[in-house]
């Protein structure tokens, strides 16, 4: 008996890691309709026989598996200070195991609920699922990583639909068109076998419309700006936040990639935190060094700390910074998702105390900032809206922005923290489903990572790739309609989650 525990344990765990290989960089989206439906059928033959004793051991072995094998990479960023190397063996199976409970919580309550019929058990454990990973992204800090839906990052044909219904409503469709399979197996009767065809067809027919939209922007009329917006890729060495490489070589080598052009009117792109040891104000300090090189056809983004004094209180924040040729601030925008531990030390009154501070800042904790506002750039005769987003900001859906009048979603990150693993080819997948779900362009400038163009409909029109620096210029766009799910968001979903209610009940009636 124990024998067979263990072995349907490991065939969760298993199958929980194959699944991983269906999300970027590898994108095996096909071992999807394997994993899931498997997942499926071992979930539904157990609550056949009524056994809900393990029912939230199966659900976390599954999600373990999945997790453990697909952001093994979180633990490189603790190597980089010692004082967190003893931490590395514990987050390798900590983080893992915690957001497993979430997979825990969708075969816990899919065993309490009483249906009897295969199809509607299946648009129940879909409808748990999608519920469970909009949770996921949304309690505490959220962490919406590696959604199912990730795995069509490549497929940029059938993610045109959620500029309708948005990433979560589309992860709910494709978690039932790569569990419907099962259906096969376990079907009681012809017609749900037909309904699982109809499923089955979804994704063609995704493909389809979403090949027509992106004929339709590719057709729209090229229009050539009267700026350029520049973003330059680094390659960086994180030793910079340890105070173990001089500010001014930095800043020399930014300039040096930025390759300015005296003549053009350009808006620079430099990554978040970039420039080591000095904070917004500071900056001015190599006035002479910018002056020299930028004028006032130039502006500057660039990721720096904010210091501020509130509350007789010393508070550091992450700030996206425009700054013009002499280096004068006219715009910032403080960053309010924060990484924990990274960018903030939970607890942190406790775990200072034994020696434990932020990743990325020597000081203190960064502070959240209050909101998130549009950046209406007018100075030096631009005049452009952009849409600020620091770093991790980009993983989420529907909470980027409350305004769509904006012109571009400029993301700065800082991307060495993964190393050289999976974790900056899912960083930037983010990018595609952000560029798609609002129909905007979207500017990435990142260190250690992948710098890129992407235009509305998720083509990536111009990148620098992961190892490599340099810049890329955005000069001219295609002007695009605003996308539904710029204007309502996550409402989207709701409907999704309706018509799933719907569904379960609709299959679960005897005559079917």
């Amino acid at each position: 008996m124990k024998k067979k525990i263990y072995f349907e344990a490991l065939i969760l765990i298993v199958l929980g890691s194959i699944t991983s290989l269906s999300l970027p960089p590898y994108n095996f989206f096909f071992l999807n309709f394997i994993t899931l439906s498997f997942f499926f059928i071992i979930l539904f033959k157990k609550k056949k026989l009524r056994d809900q004793n393990k029912s939230f051991l199966y659900g976390w072995l599954f999600g373990f598996g999945y997790f453990l094998t697909n952001i093994y990479w979180i633990t490189i960023s603790l190597t980089f200070d010692k004082n967190f190397s003893f931490l590395i063996p514990f987050a390798f199976v900590l983080i893992p195991s915690f957001l497993a409970l979430f997979y825990g919580i969708i075969s816990f309550i899919f065993f309490r609920v009483n249906i009897e019929k295969p199809l509607s058990n299946l648009f129940l454990f879909v409808l748990l699922f999608g519920l469970v990973e909009f949770l996921r992204g949304s309690i505490l800090t959220g962490f919406p990583w590696n959604l199912i839906v990730f795995s069509f990052s490549n497929y940029l044909e059938i993610i045109q639909i959620t500029s309708l219904i948005g990433t979560y409503a589309l992860n709910i469709l494709c978690i039932t068109f790569f569990t419907i399979p099962a259906i096969f197996i376990l079907k009681e009767s012809k017609k749900e076998i037909f309904v699982s065809i109809i499923f089955l067809f979804l994704p063609i027919i995704l493909f389809i419309t979403g090949s027509y939209k992106i004929k339709s922007f590719q057709s729209l009329k090229t229009i050539k700006n009267d700026y350029v917006i520049r973003a330059v890729g680094s390659k960086i060495d994180l030793e910079r936040f340890y105070g173990n490489v001089d500010t001014r070589l930095v800043i020399d080598e930014l300039i040096k990639l930025s390759e300015p052009n005296l003549a053009v009117k350009t808006l620079f792109l430099w990554p978040e935190g970039i420039i080591p040891g000095i904070n917004q104000n500071e900056l001015r300090e190599f006035k002479s060094v910018f002056n020299k090189n930028f004028n006032t056809n130039h502006l500057l983004v660039i990721g720096i700390n904010n210091l501020r004094e509130e509350n007789n209180e010393d508070k550091f924040y992450n700030s996206f910074s425009v700054y013009d040729h002499q280096l004068s601030l006219v715009h910032a925008y403080n960053k309010i998702k924060l990484v924990p531990f990274g960018e903030f030390l939970p607890f942190e009154k406790i775990l200072g105390k034994i020696g434990l501070k932020s990743l990325t800042n020597n000081y203190q904790s960064f502070s959240s900032g209050k909101s998130r506002n549009i950046l209406s750039i007018e100075e030096n005769e631009f005049n452009l809206k952009i849409l600020p987003l620091i770093c991790y900001e980009i993983i989420y859906s529907g909470k980027i922005f409350n305004n769509s009048n904006f012109d571009y979603i400029i993301n700065i990150s800082e991307d060495g923290w993964f190393g050289n693993s999976i974790g900056p080819h899912q960083h930037f997948a983010h990018s595609i489903f952000r560029a798609v779900e609002s129909g905007k362009y979207l500017i990435r400038s990142a260190n250690n990572g992948i710098t890129a163009i992407i235009n509305p409909v998720g083509f990536v029109e111009k990148k620098i790739s992961l190892g490599f620096k340099g810049y890329i210029d955005f000069s001219e766009k295609k002007v695009f309609k605003s996308t539904v799910f710029s204007q309502h968001g996550n409402k989207m979903f709701l409907i999704i989650i309706l018509l799933y209610i719907l569904l379960i009940f609709s299959f679960n009636k005897n005559s079917l």
